[in-house]
């Protein structure tokens, strides 16, 4: 049999197993019972996060309310004939609008409704738009349109005030970590707990993000896999160098400094990849030495979040601000900069004599002596 990517695979299939999306399922839920099911809908919100999978659900229990398997998985794969699904990025043509809006007008064969929906709907031209306007104004009873967007700002005023509108979350980490977890014993592969929350942190709110990194990862053959196996396949900055380079900032050693740094660009790290590991790393920093080794500020395992926590102790929060603001600067400097390893080296020895510059400030504003930390 063909393999299926992971986030086809274990994709919700029902308003209860939605995940991170519950409000908006319990209000579509909610609609259908009561029977107030509007005539345009329109999902918003960062890819991956689950509008598609939300508009087929929604397509799925408007018209197969005895949840029939094989109208659900017809549904669900797209070869549902009264549940007609557009890419706008591929038919944004003023006559392919033309032509639904004439297919509209016949009634469904074998559901309640005929319903449309379009994906990536802001790729429609603008004469696509004005022809599907008159249908959303007026649409027969039968037909219903899931419009679905990542760029709410490109979709015209006069189509979204036919529409109820729906802003999707981002995914919390924590939310996508549970979910990586469930699916890794699933499909019968053991993880490190900081993988699994590290996979979280990349997707960046997205659950398809996080879904495809874990099959990258488990079609490298490993049964168990780690941490070390992900930043190899990826390039992502060796953790354990990146600690001895944040202790090294913190003593105020640029010749370590300097090393760990040269260490990471062997490895093929990119210096723009390496800052933006560094710039997480004050973030979670400043936050635990800020609010404390409990806080759920931060995704990070037991572990390493005690890890954390006491190399947190190192900095005090005005500097650990000056370094992400630094980072972030020098970050941005690197796209057009004819020396980025040059400005990278300045970067990472600029990071470790903060402290020392902020003694010597403190000194001059003073006029006195500046007590040592303890």
């Amino acid at each position: 049999m063909a393999y299926t990517a992971l986030a086809r695979k274990h994709r919700s299939l029902t308003f209860d197993t939605v995940i991170g999306q519950e409000p908006i399922a319990k209000t579509l839920k909610a609609a259908i019972a009561s029977d107030r099911v509007h005539h345009a809908y329109l999902f918003i919100g960062t890819r991956g996060v689950g509008k598609t999978s939300m508009a087929r659900i929604f397509a799925n229990e408007l018209n197969n309310p005895d949840h029939n398997d094989a109208i659900a998985a017809a549904v669900f794969t797209g070869q549902d004939t009264d549940v007609i699904e557009i890419d706008a990025a591929s038919h944004n043509k003023v006559e392919e609008a033309r032509e639904l809006i004439a297919n509209s007008a016949y009634r469904p064969m074998r559901g309640h409704y005929k319903i449309y929906i379009i994906d990536e709907v802001h790729m429609l031209s603008t004469a696509a738009f004005n022809a599907l306007l008159k249908t959303m104004e007026e649409p027969p009873e039968h037909v219903k349109f899931i419009l679905c967007t990542t760029e709410a700002h490109k979709v015209p005023a006069t189509i979204q005030s036919r529409c109820q509108r729906f802003d999707f979350r981002n995914i919390p980490a924590s939310r996508i970590a549970d979910h990586l977890t469930a699916v890794l014993k699933q499909e019968g592969f053991k993880a490190d707990p900081e993988l699994v929350h590290t996979l979280a942190r990349l997707g960046n709110g997205s659950m398809r993000d996080g879904l495809s990194l874990l099959d990258r990862l488990m079609a490298s053959g490993e049964k168990s896999l780690t941490v070390n196996l992900l930043e190899e396949l990826l390039g992502l900055p060796d953790r354990q160098i990146m600690s001895e380079l944040i202790d090294a900032i913190a003593g105020g050693d640029p010749a370590t400094v300097l090393r760990s740094t040269g260490q990471l660009l062997s490895k093929g790290t990119a210096p723009e990849q390496m800052l933006a590991v560094l710039l997480e790393r004050f973030r979670d920093l400043m936050v635990l030495g800020a609010c404390g080794v409990d806080t759920d500020l931060v995704e990070l395992s037991d572990d390493v979040r005690q890890s954390e926590f006491e190399r947190a102790k190192q900095f005090d929060a005005a500097g650990i601000v000056h370094m992400i603001a630094l980072c972030e600067s020098v970050q941005r400097a690197l796209k057009s900069s004819p020396a980025p390893r040059a400005l990278t080296d300045a970067c990472m020895v600029r990071l470790a004599m903060t402290e020392k510059i902020a003694d010597l400030t403190a000194l001059v504003q003073g006029g006195g002596a500046v007590a040592k930390k303890t």
